[in-house]
């Protein structure tokens, strides 16, 4: 069975709200709509809000990105955190995923981040050779003749 149609104010309201953070069951609360509702008309126009669902505290399609890279020891630390955490014997499947993907995910940006590393690496290495051969450029300009002037040379002795 459909719902009751869409306003174009309760869809600006959405809009507002999507921006705002809030999720879809605040969303559904604030304007009388069903949280499946809310993802609905947010997916057909093209936004995207976050869910709640009632054993799991948030699930979101967006991630935030953080200001700076974590280091590989920072990686690390999560990784050996999901070790720690996969040998216990009372975990359900689902938590068996998760900390199979969080693995997968630190050793993803283990590599990325070292790939990041080289690659910031090389091109500092590029810019002080092309310091370098300006400078190597700049001496043998100092070195050279002119070219508009006839190199004066020493006539040979008889």
């Amino acid at each position: 069975m459909k719902g009751k149609l869409w306003t174009i104010e309760e869809e600006q309201k959405l809009r507002e709200l999507i921006q705002a953070g809030d999720n879809a069951n605040v969303i559904a609360a604030k304007l009388g709509k069903t949280e499946h509702g809310i993802y609905e008309k947010a997916k057909r126009l093209g936004l995207r809000v976050i869910m709640t669902q009632s054993k799991r505290k948030l699930i979101t399609s967006e991630l935030k990105l953080p200001p700076e890279l974590p280091s590989i020891e920072e990686a690390l630390k999560i990784l050996a955190a999901a070790l720690q955490a996969a040998s216990r014997p009372d975990l359900n499947r689902v938590e068996v995923q998760r900390l199979q993907a969080t693995a997968t995910l630190a050793r993803t940006y283990r590599d990325l981040l070292a790939d990041y590393i080289d690659y910031r690496g090389i091109e500092a290495k590029l810019v002080e050779l092309e310091g370098k051969y300006a400078q190597l450029v700049q001496g043998t300009k100092n070195d050279a003749p002119p070219r508009d002037r006839p190199v004066q040379t020493q006539p040979a002795p008889q």
